[in-house]
Parts: C-alpha cells; structure tokens; sequence
C-alpha cells in the first residue's frame, strides 16, 4: 500500500481527505461498523507500515492488532468509529445502516479534528445520499487507497471484538469464530435453538 491516491489530492489542495470503509454489512448478527481515517499530508510514515496496510480480509488477526499498536506511536493519522445495531438495520435495511453509519462516522471524526473534509473517499460504490461534502466512490477501495484500508483494518478489529463479547453472553452461537456470519455451524445454532437479541431479524427468515 502507498500514499499515492491520497498525495494527488492533497496535490490539487485537498487537505482534508476522508476514508472510510465499512465491516458487517453480511451478518446474520450483530452491528454494521464503519470507520472513518484522516492522514495529515505530507505525513512521515515507513515504508514498513506502509506496506503492513491492505483489506483488512487479507491479513491476519495478529498482523491488524500490530498494525494497531504501531498506529498509536504515529502522529497525524485520526479516526473515528461508529456502529449501527441490529434492531435498525431491521427498521431501514442494510445499506441505509451502512450509508448513516459512514455519515455519523465522518461527523465524529469531523468534530474530533475540528476542520471539514474536502473529499470522502467511500469504499464500494454508493456514496452518502444528502450529504454537503464531496466524495467518490471506489469499488475495492480498501486495496487501492491508504486511509480506505486503514479504516477497514480499524473497523475489522473493533467489531471482532464486539463479537467475541457477545460470545460470552450467546454462547450457543460460538460468534467467538463466526462473528455473526452465516457459517454452517452458525445456522445450525440458530435452527436449534433460536435467534438472540443480536441477530438480524430480516436477514434470517429462510434458516428458522
């Protein structure tokens, strides 16, 4: 991973760019988390974390927790988190969740760095509807640009361990492996014995 996308901007005046990307829009259970990353321009970051950063699908657990680690010894990166529960996703489906939940994310972040961004750069293809900034679109996001796939790494870590928390409390569920999603081992829990509070009502009709 480089810097390359976000320097062409930063090259055309735009200080302020926004990445954002999204993990959970696919459960049976549990949030739709997204998360949204500013890198200062010009930052001095190494070549080493430089290329420790992809999707968050394509490397392990232990790499992003390292990943994380190191992150907080970096200044002039920031970022902000937020979620969506599943009792919503239900009322407005899941592209609506995803799509607040980027915007609600982008005005935490907004607010922690006290300045607007000039662009958001969104994973996938939808932008944010309503929304005053400009922004693109870019399907695989998350393996062409920088802050995209930080944001999915960030994203990725703090739902898993939302997911583990509640393994605790559903553990006939085992979402300590699944993390909500509609592995086999997974629909035969909820064919035994229900469904919890946690999981999404609309996307489960076809396993009860």
């Amino acid at each position: 991973m480089n810097l390359d996308f976000e320097k062409r901007l930063w090259n055309k005046g735009y200080e302020y760019v926004f990445g954002l990307d999204e993990v959970g829009r696919g459960p049976l259970a549990g949030p739709v988390v997204t998360c949204c990353v500013f890198v200062k321009p010009n930052i001095d970051i190494s070549d080493d974390f430089l290329n420790k950063v992809k999707d968050s699908k394509k490397i392990s657990h232990k790499k992003r927790e390292l990943i994380l680690e190191e992150l907080k010894t970096i200044p002039g990166i920031e970022y902000a988190i937020c979620k969506i529960e599943p009792e919503e996703i239900d009322k407005i489906n899941i592209l609506k969740a995803t799509l607040k939940s980027f915007k609600n994310s982008t005005l935490l972040l907004e607010k922690k760095i006290n300045h607007k961004p000039n662009i958001l750069l969104i994973d996938g293809n939808k932008t944010i509807p309503d929304f005053e900034y400009m922004q693109e679109s870019i399907i695989q996001g998350d393996s062409k640009v920088f802050s995209i796939a930080l944001a999915s790494i960030i994203a990725k870590e703090y739902r898993d361990k939302i997911m583990i928390k509640y393994a605790d409390k559903y553990p006939n569920y085992l979402f300590e492996n699944n993390k909500g999603y509609g592995t086999k081992d997974h629909i035969c829990s909820i064919k035994k014995f229900g469904i919890c509070e946690i999981h999404r009502k609309t996307f489960i009709k076809n396993f009860k």
